[in-house]
């Protein structure tokens, strides 16, 4: 069954605090969908009900809100807005056919949308910008316009003009059909007549307006240079279709708090948004085929189970039916925290889809026996969660909550993929990774709240090792006699430093079986054994030991006995060896605005960090990127700085790359604190 014409998919996403949620619920009650508008404040909107999103006033996952306006179905899903949640809004991205990215009037702050529209433009997928509160405005509207078009690679095209600004804002001149209209808090704009002094302007950013779709459109160049005027549906005709192709940028404004300009958007989603179909025709994809889904999220309810939000791409999905070896436990119509069985779904839609166990965000499900999913893996886009860059090292807070702890970091994974477990057995720590300090801490109270169980967050431990700067011989004899067989173990080896990164090399050289061959790989393994916790308190590396000579008694010597002589001779030989303090050193690329380029060069340093260069990032104008070696240690609330300075928009990446010398003060204090942690 092929897609349903009056389907609206739309995604609102853009920087947290722009009033995302607060449009949402302008657009539901003004749809008829909710009696009474919601407010953040009071923690009542359909958006953002889960516990995590109202204690901080802000979303912290995808809320969908399906509801009818006459004859279109829409589904709207509430991305936040913090750049720690970014995983959440792309997984969101990857089942729309509409992104609607919420900005505040702040030219300053336009900035801040860059990586989004970035992104948008990098997955091809049709977008326009809702400039809101715009009775906050302190700019004229096209300098604002202008800050859109400096982070935009697509060109922007303003489909309405303001009148006035801040308190003083009357309205908008829609540009189409060069019409004004007041605004009135909470009820529909009335139609004035054009203000004499914004003709200049209006006729201005029309033509502007004409002259960027005419890039596109050859016959409405040929009208524009022979001076004729486009009719009102040759210009709604050529925005559509300039949109569905992500060509421009269309943009529209508003204040959603007062209802003010929404009704028109609106209406505008409902005229000009791309359809369902088109989408799916962009990505390769037939939606009369076979059933196809792909997971957006998974919400994982107390008493409901699991819910896993869904685009259907093709074909029809009911309950009960196969999909990816799955039986479908039931098709619901989600509108915040609430439900609507649905019974049955088809292309085009987004719906939950229960008890879908082994549903991932981002995979692709399709019906048993087609064949199809194959090729709609390798078509439709596939979810980028992003690298982690903050971690926790957690404990449980009631050890016996330590065996409950698994499954539920393993759901709170399922529900937020950009999160990930790690045990690092070498430091005896279990990491939380995410993508900041707040996104970590969302988790760790979903994961008591949610699922009842509370762990105590810690910074996590750096892997520091030690080495040797040159080499010496030990002896070392173990004799133990308490009646019976006793035990007897010697051995004289020498110890050499290694390369960096050569590890550990164990070289026998005993001739005429002063140790006898039984028990020289027991000398290996004592070795070995030893180099966990050298005389610095960490482990040791890129080290060499020669067995040389040593003594067995035949009766008293045995496997346990000459391990316990060669760490002896270690114990006591590697001090002799001038033990030096190594730590982790990262390759680390830091994506940051030109205005914080210099800031963000200064971190660096201030981070012991070494740089490598710097240069224009490719693809992204106005933003630099930084390349350096540092510290491990230093790379943890990396992220926080490179944020507060660069409005929650810059980021890195980063993999290991060495380990070095770690400085003479910081080494003798490192030193001082392990010894004070092995005597406890």
């Amino acid at each position: 069954m092929g897609a349903a014409p009056t389907i609206r998919n739309v995604a609102l996403v853009g920087p947290a605090g722009s009033g995302k949620t607060t449009l949402l619920e302008s657009l539901l009650f003004i749809s008829g969908a909710v009696p009474r508008k919601g407010r953040v404040a009071d923690g009542s909107t359909v958006g953002d009900p889960s516990a995590e999103a109202r204690a901080r006033q802000m979303s912290t996952e995808v809320t969908a809100a399906a509801f009818t306006h006459g004859d279109h179905r829409f589904t709207i899903l509430d991305c936040p807005g913090s750049v720690e949640f970014a995983a959440e809004a792309r997984a969101a991205l990857l089942g729309i056919d509409l992104a609607v990215v919420v900005v505040e009037p702040v030219a300053e702050r336009m900035s801040a949308v860059a990586p989004l529209l970035h992104h948008l433009d990098a997955a091809g997928l049709p977008h326009v910008v809702f400039i809101n509160k715009m009775d906050r405005s302190e700019v004229r509207y096209r300098d604002l316009l202008d800050a859109l078009r400096q982070i935009s690679t697509r060109p922007v095209v303003p489909h309405q003009y303001a009148i006035g600004r801040g308190e003083e804002l009357v309205g908008y001149i829609d540009l189409v059909t060069e019409q004004a209209y007041a605004y009135h808090d909470g009820a529909p704009s009335d139609r004035i007549e054009l203000p004499e002094d914004y003709r200049e302007r209006e006729q201005a950013a029309r033509a502007e307006m004409l002259e960027t779709l005419a890039d596109f459109d050859d016959d409405l160049m040929e009208k524009l240079l022979e001076d004729q005027e486009p009719t009102t549906e040759e210009i709604l005709k050529d925005l559509q279709k300039t949109l569905k192709a992500d060509q421009v940028v269309p943009v529209f404004m508003g204040v959603a708090e007062k209802d003010m300009g929404v009704r028109r958007f609106l209406e505008a989603l409902e005229k000009e948004a791309p359809e369902p179909a088109e989408r799916a025709g962009q990505l390769g994809i037939d939606p009369t085929g076979p059933a196809i889904v792909q997971i957006l999220k998974n919400y994982h309810q107390p008493h409901a189970g699991k819910l896993s939000l869904a685009r259907i791409w093709s074909g029809a999905v009911k309950d009960g039916m196969q999909l990816g070896g799955m039986r479908v436990g039931g098709v619901y119509r989600l509108f915040g925290a609430q439900q609507e069985a649905a019974g049955e779904a088809s292309a085009g839609e987004i719906v939950a889809l229960a008890r879908m166990d082994d549903a991932k965000p981002g995979s692709i499900i399709g019906e048993n026996g087609s064949g199809a999913t194959e090729e709609a893996a390798a078509t439709l886009p596939a979810l980028d969660t992003g690298q982690p860059m903050f971690a926790f090292a957690v404990t449980a807070a009631n050890r016996n909550d330590e065996v409950k702890l698994s499954a539920a970091f393993q759901k709170l994974c399922d529900e937020d993929p950009s999160l990930a477990l790690e045990h690092d057995a070498e430091n005896h720590q279990t990491l939380l990774w995410g993508h900041g300090e707040i996104h970590l801490k969302v988790a760790l109270d979903r994961l008591k709240g949610k699922y009842h169980v509370e762990v105590e967050p810690h910074t996590p431990r750096t892997g520091y090792k030690e080495t040797i700067r040159k080499g010496a011989s030990a002896h070392g004899r173990h004799k133990k006699q308490s009646g019976g067989h006793g035990q007897f173990g010697d051995v004289k080896i020498d110890i050499r430093p290694l390369q960096r990164g050569e590890g550990f090399a164990f070289t026998n050289k005993i001739v005429g079986g002063s140790v006898p061959k039984q028990y020289i790989p027991a000398v290996e393994a004592g070795a070995k054994e030893f180099m966990a916790k050298g005389p610095l308190g960490f482990p040791v590396v890129d080290v060499g030991v020669t067995l040389n000579d040593g003594q067995f008694h035949t009766v008293d010597s045995n496997e346990l006995s000459f391990k316990m002589a060669t760490a002896l001779a270690l114990k006591e030989g590697l001090p002799n060896c001038s033990p030096v303090l190594l730590e982790p050193v990262l390759a680390v690329t830091i994506s940051i605005p030109t205005d914080a380029t210099a800031r963000a060069l200064q971190l660096v340093s201030q981070k012991r960090g070494q740089i490598l260069g710097y240069e224009a990032k490719a693809g992204w104008s106005g933003w630099d990127e930084i390349k350096a070696h540092l510290p491990q240690n230093e790379t943890h609330d990396l992220i926080v700085a490179l944020r507060s300075m660069s409005q929650g928009t810059g980021f890195f990446t980063w993999s290991y790359d060495h380990l070095q010398e770690v400085p003479q003060k910081l080494a003798e204090t490192l030193a001082a604190q392990a010894k004070e942690d092995a005597a406890a």
